[in-house]
């Protein structure tokens, strides 16, 4: 088996000293810390050197300005046309507002009227009930002055008048005729 640890750094005896106190701060040997490093060094892309962080603030920065370009492509795409059609839905609803306004005030006029021809039939009912009884009555009155003209007649033909038989059939005739004309 070939042997993977071939490579060898050299460094002061100063910085030994760090490795060695940050390896066993974390609880590591100095090799597993060093290629932990390595990795973590790799992985972030920092420059050891610069202890600021200039290249992240930098990579922060550019995503800082990606999310600010893709609100802003967000509002120009959706908000903006959102805007422009909330400002017709706007007057479409104020002439939405006129029209039911208007139909508002024909449906008050129209129960008005309404209420108007539903007393004038009030009126014509109240009207044709009266006209009936009144026919009402006077078909009771004509039946009861027949009765009394054929009691007339009847009377009348038995006290024996020495009128003519043919004018006394005249004037029944001309008797009961006036009486349907009442």
């Amino acid at each position: 088996m070939e042997d993977v640890n071939i490579k060898s750094i050299r460094y002061p005896i100063a910085v030994d000293v760090k490795l060695e106190s940050l390896s066993l701060k974390f609880g590591r040997t100095k090799k597993l810390f060093f290629e932990q490093m390595v990795d973590y060094f790799y992985k972030s892309k920092k420059d050891p050197k610069d202890l600021s962080d200039e290249v992240l603030k930098k990579e922060l920065s550019n995503g800082n300005s990606r999310i600010i370009s893709f609100v802003r492509k967000q509002e120009s795409d959706f908000l903006l046309p959102t805007f422009s059609n909330l400002g017709k839905l706007l007057i479409l609803s104020n002439a939405h507002s006129k029209y039911l306004e208007g139909l508002s005030q024909y449906a008050v006029s129209d129960e008005s009227q309404t209420r108007r021809i539903i007393a004038g039939m009030m009126l014509l009912e109240k009207a044709i009930v009266k006209t009936q009884t009144n026919l009402d009555e006077k078909a009771v009155l004509k039946t009861k002055f027949s009765k009394i003209l054929e009691r007339y007649i009847s009377s009348r033909e038995s006290l024996g008048w020495t009128d003519s038989s043919a004018k006394k059939e005249e004037l029944q005739g001309l008797a009961r005729e006036s009486l349907k004309n009442i």
